[in-house]
């Protein structure tokens, strides 16, 4: 069982994100970023479950909240303008073995690899429709 620890992100500047362990609630790890300002921290949660009918269930979600001034007769207060938000789900069979698990992590980082699918970047960033 590996021990909650640091994870490093890097982001389209090639600037590395650290995500620092917050705490561990009721299954789900939790890693903020802090930004100084504790409501915009990026955070980045995980959790693993087992279902009823014996699936593994990986879930991993990221925010990314945009902070933004407001002046209130001439005190500024942060507040959240806006959170991006991502949620991956990988759910395994029981009987899955580590090179299937392995090979889905692997091909699910390709797919999200931005220097590799010109199609992802599109629909994701560009915010271009499918046809």
């Amino acid at each position: 069982m590996p021990q909650l620890s640091p994870i490093t992100l890097i982001d389209s500047q090639g600037v590395g994100i650290e995500y620092k362990p917050r705490d561990i609630s009721q299954g789900v790890a939790k890693l903020a970023s802090p930004t100084g300002v504790p409501i915009g921290d990026p955070s980045l949660t995980i959790s693993r479950t087992q279902t009823a009918a014996g699936r593994h269930k990986v879930t991993v979600k990221l925010a990314m909240p945009e902070i933004q001034k407001n002046t209130i007769n001439g005190v500024d207060r942060p507040t959240v303008a806006r959170t991006a938000y991502a949620d991956l789900t990988f759910s395994f069979d029981g009987g899955s073995t580590s090179a299937e698990r392995l090979d889905m992590m692997t091909q699910v980082s390709y797919l999200l690899a931005k220097d590799f699918q010109p199609f992802m970047v599109a629909v994701v960033r560009d915010g271009e429709g499918i046809y």
